[in-house]
């Protein structure tokens, strides 16, 4: 939790997706403003790294194409994916939340592994 705000990651692998070289996982984000103070999340920062070592920064505006503006006790909740070339890593990475007054701050979302079952024993 970062300055009120809650990230929560669940990950899944998809076999329907994937192939040798080509792992595709999904990641089901939950927001939620426990805080007081509405933020709005304009901007996301991850890095994803896959069993080699190997580092892919993604960046951008907002996330699925919404930059939410969550009030106290509200949650905004989405489903994205990434393609790993091998068949574990992991992401973590940053929120750029603004409050109604112009400060920002970034919220945290802390590692979270992505594995295709078997993959680690």
């Amino acid at each position: 939790m970062t300055q009120g705000i809650r990230v929560q990651v669940r990950s899944a692998y998809r076999p329907d997706r994937s192939e040798p070289g080509k792992y595709l996982f999904t990641y089901t984000v939950k927001i939620a403003n426990d805080g007081e103070a509405a933020a709005r999340l304009v901007a996301r920062h991850w890095i994803v790294t896959d069993a080699n070592g190997e580092l892919e920064e993604v960046a951008g505006e907002g996330v699925v194409g919404h930059q939410p503006y969550l009030t106290a006790g509200e949650e905004f909740e989405y489903t994205s994916f990434c393609i790993l070339e091998t068949p574990h890593g992991s992401m973590h990475g940053t929120y750029r939340m603004v409050r109604d007054d112009g400060s920002s701050f970034d919220a945290e979302i802390a590692p979270f592994p992505l594995v295709v079952p078997g993959a680690l024993n």
